[in-house]
């Protein structure tokens, strides 16, 4: 009688090729996703900066706040000030994180292109290459090693066994937990919001016990708006570990 019928878990995060099927550039909801992010934040920016007024309102007002936020709350915080010209990328991957989380709670769209392990991985995977990079442009290789493998102050036969940990620590482990944070949190939210909505929709009949809708439909709604929170939270934990993780190769004394 209170038999309900969810969908299987890959109905909510596998989605049918809408173009070049088969192929390695196949296209589906997530990729139209990804694209639409870019396309909003490049659009976004561009009507923010079409008329720049003395006293910023709309687009502008938020464009400022936006890029106030990413500098005080995310560079200045774990790169100081001689990070500030990396602005241009951390907004660009603060924005996009944002987005692709946001969509979650927006119908019809309704899935966090996050919550597919392809996209959190990438973004990753470009953190990773730019830390790497940048360490050894400002220590060199062998700088950029010692201070990621050897940490300072310990007794030399200690280190036969901190560095090896250190080193799978930080060059294994380190940009897999980075995707898997945002991934995994998407995801969860993403299962939990169609747990109660197919509650919800189930108890929406005209039997005795529909009286027991409000209850899924209230935390229907409770989980609506933390996964609204999670979205920014989460975009915002990427970036400001992105920020610890280069600033960190940049400047290894702090």
């Amino acid at each position: 009688m209170f038999g309900v019928a969810f969908p299987p878990i890959s109905h909510l995060f596998e989605w049918p090729e809408l173009l070049f099927e088969g192929t390695p550039l196949a296209v589906n909801k997530v990729t139209l996703i990804n694209i639409g992010a870019v396309v909003l934040i490049l659009g976004f920016f561009f009507i923010a900066g079409r008329k720049k007024a003395l006293v910023p309102t709309g687009a502008q007002n938020l464009a400022e706040s936006t890029v106030d936020f990413v500098r005080n709350g995310v560079i200045l915080q774990t790169m100081g000030p001689s990070g500030l010209t990396w602005t241009p990328f951390f907004l660009f991957l603060f924005l996009f994180i944002f987005i692709n989380n946001i969509v979650k709670v927006i119908p019809p769209i309704l899935m966090p292109a996050t919550g597919r392990m392809a996209t959190p991985l990438f973004l990753a995977l470009v953190v990773y290459v730019t830390w790497i990079y940048q360490g050894i442009k400002h220590q060199g290789l062998g700088g950029f090693l010692k201070s990621s493998m050897f940490p300072p102050g310990l007794p030399k036969a200690l280190y036969l066994l901190v560095t090896p940990i250190e080193a799978i620590s930080t060059f294994l482990i380190r940009p897999f937990s980075h995707a898997v944070r945002l991934f995994a949190n998407m995801m969860a939210g993403h299962i939990l919001l169609a747990t109660f909505a197919v509650l919800s929709a189930s108890l929406w009949v005209g039997q005795w016990y529909a009286v027991f809708l409000p209850f899924p439909f209230a935390m229907l709604l409770g989980v609506w708006l933390f996964e609204a929170l999670a979205s920014f939270l989460q975009a915002y934990i990427f970036v400001v570990l992105t920020g610890v993780y280069i600033g960190g190769s940049i400047h290894p004394e702090h």
